[in-house]
């Protein structure tokens, strides 16, 4: 008999989860509360309460970068996409696996314990509630697939005179769209994405936004050299191992100034007390237009409310009609015991950001409840290709006490990076996590091997980006198509852009000479670096 495993969550990482288990013979249900697929990203304009984004939303990852390894997103599709676009790929890959048969919808899981012979069979509780009432199922292992947007972190407590403040209030959480703001003078505090994005669409429609922030950002573009994805162009193996080997600083340094070169963060009261991956960055291509309109204006944090409006650290003081936080979110387990897994200010103690080392059974995951430096998808993806072979018992977690150790020493590393912040406690670095959790399963490619034995290919892996596919090429999973997928991924970012024909420049027999030049001191660079 097959195992059966629970899959809490029909977001993107429960999609995936539902696949990878079929592909290992397990038997997935998934238990989705809602009435449909997609999570955060399927846009409810009803559902207040709901975690969704707002109706304007384009991703911050291109589509090469953030799509399924064995499922390329079609070449018609924009590099950065609408909502609505994403959730059109998420139903095309739910429809081409069947992966709709094995959800329950409108299912709310309320508690998930270990049954009173779980010492001997791993068994788990798991208690649901839908329209005919409340049951329990029994489940051999459990995929928990609910992200890390649930519950917004509403910090009132930081802000005194509030109570009095007779405008409105609302959280990002709850921001749809901005006809209800047209003439408003509003506050925006936060400087994340969200507060980013939110500021822009007002500037737009209301009479003066406000953007407040504690500590600055930088802010990257979508696109990056020569029209690429931004992404797509730095996210690569080659930019990894030059970030990696060379001293942090200047790491920073050299990103810095590309960032100012675009425009000056200082100049804009953007620039932040912190170095350039301290911190999770915004990804904006109009907030310096914005800015530079008078349309959105800069802000220091907000040090109290007065009846009417607010009065900033510095000061200055700025009559509004309301507010909103875009102050990120808190996440949890609500169905779990503590004893389980306990999360205290968005710490939580995972192996690899996925296992709780507690547990004498390795039948529990968390899936996608990390905050990586690149896409998402791919790395709950990958995490649940690692958690349905060890569920089989193909492979086997470390002991619990070298998890520990594992957790403390990731702990620390990102307490020397970031600073302290609860959103820095789930930051990973894409590639570098990547390719740590494919050498568990024998799927990390070998770029050396690759470059001997064909160099056409160890080109792209090496040098372009890092796209999900170089994570079929090899062991558990291989897919025969992934080496075409690979060498034509540049005509896919290229294709959607060719909506008018237009004649191309033609290269100088110099430029010829020059490329050739630098792909003969990169291949000689990799062979001597890149080794693994």
């Amino acid at each position: 008999m097959t195992k059966r495993v629970c899959i809490i969550g029909a977001g993107f990482s429960g999609l995936t989860a539902i696949k990878c288990c079929l592909d290992e013979n397990l038997t997935p249900v998934c238990y989705e509360k809602g009435n449909d697929i997609g999570g955060l990203w399927n846009y409810q304009e009803s559902e207040k309460d709901a975690a969704c984004v707002y109706k304007s939303t384009i991703i911050n990852t291109s589509k090469e970068m953030m799509a399924f390894s064995d499922f390329p997103i079609p070449k018609e599709f924009a590099n950065f996409m609408h909502n609505k676009k994403l959730m059109e790929y998420a139903r095309l890959y739910a429809t081409e696996f069947n992966l709709l048969d094995h959800i329950q919808f409108g299912v709310e899981v309320l508690s998930c314990a270990l049954a009173s012979d779980h010492e001997m069979t791993g068994k788990w509780n798991v208690r649901v509630k839908s329209g005919e009432g409340e049951r329990t199922e029994i489940f051999d292992a459990l995929l928990v697939c609910t992200g890390h947007h649930a519950t917004p972190h509403y910090p009132l407590h930081e802000f005194p005179g509030f109570e009095k403040f007779g405008g409105f209030t609302v959280h990002s959480h709850s921001y749809r769209e901005p006809k209800n703001f047209e003439d408003k003078r509003v506050v925006v505090i936060g400087i994340g994405n969200s507060g980013g994005d939110i500021a822009v669409e007002l500037s737009k429609h209301a009479q003066q936004v406000f953007l407040s922030t504690r500590r600055g950002a930088w802010v990257l573009n979508r696109v990056g050299p020569k029209g690429v994805p931004l992404d797509y162009a730095f996210t690569s193996r080659f930019a990894t191992m030059l970030k990696d080997n060379l001293p942090f600083s200047w790491s920073n340094y050299f990103q810095e100034s590309i960032l100012n070169n675009r425009f000056d963060h200082a100049k804009y009261g953007l620039k932040p007390k912190h170095r350039f991956f301290s911190q999770h960055p915004m990804v904006n291509d109009s907030l310096p237009n914005s800015i530079l309109s008078g349309s959105v204006k800069m802000k220091c944090n907000v040090a109290e409310f007065t009846e009417n409006g607010v009065v900033f650290e510095d000061g200055s003081s700025e009559e509004v009609d309301g507010v909103i936080f875009a102050t990120g979110y808190t996440f949890g387990f609500p169905f779990f015991d503590e004893s389980i897994i306990k999360v205290t200010r968005n710490h939580c103690k995972l192996y690899k950001h996925m296992w709780p080392p507690a547990l004498t059974k390795a039948n529990m995951a968390v899936i996608g409840g990390i905050q990586p430096f690149g896409a998402i998808n791919p790395i709950s993806e990958i995490q649940c290709r690692w958690a349905t072979k060890v569920f089989k018992g193909d492979l086997l977690l470390p002991s619990p006490s070298s998890m520990a150790e594992d957790i403390n020493q990731t702990t620390y590393e990102m307490n020397q990076q970031f600073y302290s912040s609860q959103r820095h406690t789930i930051q990973v670095d894409y590639v570098n996590y990547m390719d740590t959790i494919a050498e568990k399963i024998g799927a990390k490619p070998n770029v050396i091997k690759l470059f001997l034995t064909d160099p056409k290919l160890a080109s792209m892996v090496a040098f372009a980006g890092c796209t999900p596919f170089q994570y079929r090429l090899t062991g558990p999973g291989a897919w025969q198509l992934a080496r075409e997928t690979i060498l034509s991924q540049r005509y896919r970012v290229d294709f959607p852009l060719s909506t008018r024909n237009m004649e191309p420049d033609k290269p100088s027999g110099w430029s010829w000479l020059l490329v050739s030049l630098v792909v003969v001191f990169l291949g000689w660079f990799v062979l001597h670096y890149l080794n693994g």
